[in-house]
């Protein structure tokens, strides 16, 4: 009978440690197998045009770092910024919203009463609340006053400028000369002032260094990283190490240095083990000013620039890398917006969508190859304060009579200096078929009535929900811009 016991309680604690042992290893294959959030890089240039990296036709100079991103990941040739102009597309990014539905438009200048109303969700609100170190190393411009600024919406860290660096004394119309001194930000607190042009030329590597060091800091955490260059808005400005070194002047030297910064990150990457798993995209915030002449970019043939609701002020290039997950070499041309990244990026970290109305759309399932989706078919092209210039539907753009800068028929400006453009140019009602004009030269109203008549319906939804300046029409789902405190 001993026998028997012993026999039963050899074979009982042999199962036990077999079904332990089993537990433990299951547990531990499960624990090494779960998905890690991936870190967030977010590159967003200022004025960089759709011709302005050699990927994408740039001539006089290469931008080896960022074509790699691209030979490496996917090119997005169909590309909108959500408007043309720096504090309203800066605004859509982070918060995935159409500006005018938050009450943005236009440039903020310094000591604006104005700004980003803290009670919208940014991007970095949504990552933070996943337990995402959050930092922005660049130029903010959605208000300068402490009440607006990013540690204020949702980032850890900020380095950089508050606004645009030709918001200075030094600004070539001397009606703005009376602008205040320029002075870095670092946290909530005003440091070191950016008062020459030797001192600007200072502004990439110095982001560059802050942006480095944040990723060292968090390697064994998830992180967001915002890194909205100043550059290559002018006054153009570069380091004595990169200073003619292109065959471009002034502004391929920027370009060099800008692709430069974008290489020093992405080897931190590789350099801490996060390569791999993390995402980084690569865009700009509107097309290339062109009235400044050989100081601005390349609009890569679109129609007029920075400013207007052609293609040429919105139409910018979009590259997204994420090794083994986002498609190597690959080049899409689907409808997409600036709009996007907030709802795709917050998808793929696990975060919620933010909790009031917002314009994105996710293409979390195109981003990894799926090129069955179309995501977006319309887009909605506002300007000024709350005009709605233009509609598209898929390849269909209808533009309706409006004001517009326009920088054809003027000479461009030399050395920096601006060249004569106009504010008031009556652009004409016009349809557009982009898919085999999209330099927007030919109307075809006439041809296509039924094309005409599903945009002005698209149109007309749009100014019930958002308005239209141009109609006098209040948009029911408009929310308050933030204003400072009255004492």
């Amino acid at each position: 009978m001993n026998k028997f016991f012993n026999s039963y309680r050899l074979f009982t604690y042999t199962f036990f440690g077999l079904f332990l042992s089993l537990f433990l290893f299951t547990g531990t294959v499960a624990q090494k197998a779960a998905p890690q959030p991936p870190n967030v890089i977010l590159f967003f240039l200022d004025d960089m045009g759709y011709g302005d990296l050699s990927v994408t036709g740039a001539l006089g100079y290469e931008t080896p770092h960022i074509d790699r991103m691209a030979a490496e990941g996917t090119r997005f040739t169909n590309f909108l910024a959500a408007q043309a102009v720096c504090s309203a597309s800066r605004a859509a990014l982070l918060t995935g919203c159409y500006p005018n539905r938050i009450g943005l438009s236009g440039a903020l200048g310094p000591n604006s009463q104005i700004g980003l109303n803290p009670s919208e969700e940014t991007l970095a609100d949504l990552l933070k609340g996943k337990g995402y170190a959050t930092g922005i190393f660049g130029k903010w411009h959605l208000g300068d006053h402490p009440t607006f600024l990013p540690l204020q919406q949702g980032f850890d860290e900020y380095f950089g400028v508050p606004y645009s660096h030709d918001m200075w004394p030094l600004h070539p119309n001397q009606a703005n000369a009376k602008y205040p001194s320029l002075k870095l930000i670092e946290g909530n607190q005003p440091t070191k002032p950016v008062n020459t042009l030797a001192d600007a030329g200072g502004l990439t590597s110095a982001i560059t260094e802050h942006a480095v060091n944040f990723i060292r800091k968090n390697k064994k955490k998830p992180f967001f990283m915002y890194v909205p260059h100043p550059l290559p808005h002018v006054p153009l400005a570069v380091s004595a190490r990169f200073k003619g070194k292109s065959k471009r002047g002034l502004y391929g030297d920027v370009m060099m240095e800008l692709d430069w910064s974008v290489g020093e990150i992405l080897t931190e990457l590789k350099k801490q083990g996060l390569d791999k798993n993390t995402l980084v995209l690569f865009t700009s915030d509107n097309g290339p000013w062109l009235n400044y002449g050989e100081h601005a970019g390349s609009s890569g043939g679109f129609r007029e620039g920075k400013g207007t609701s052609f293609e040429g002020g919105q139409r910018v290039p979009l590259i997204v890398r994420w090794p083994g997950v986002v498609p190597a070499g690959r080049v899409s041309n689907k409808l997409l917006s600036t709009l996007d990244i907030l709802p795709t990026v917050a998808k793929l970290c696990g975060a919620r969508q933010p909790r009031r109305k917002t314009d994105g759309l996710e293409f979390t399932g195109l981003l990894k190859g799926d090129d069955s989706q179309n995501p977006r078919q319309q887009f909605l092209y506002y300007y000024r304060k709350n005009s709605l210039e233009a509609v598209r539907q898929g390849n269909w753009k209808l533009v309706f009579a409006h004001p517009s800068r326009s920088y054809e028929g003027f000479l461009p400006g030399q050395n920096g200096q601006p060249g004569e453009t106009t504010e008031k140019r009556e652009m004409p009602a016009a349809l557009y078929n982009l898919e085999r004009d999209p330099g927007e030269r030919y109307d075809v109203r006439g041809q296509f009535p039924e094309i005409v008549a599903d945009l002005e319906k698209l149109a007309e939804a749009a100014r019930t929900d958002l308005g239209d300046d141009l109609q006098n029409r209040t948009g029911a789902n408009v929310r308050p811009v933030g204003r400072v405190a009255k004492n």
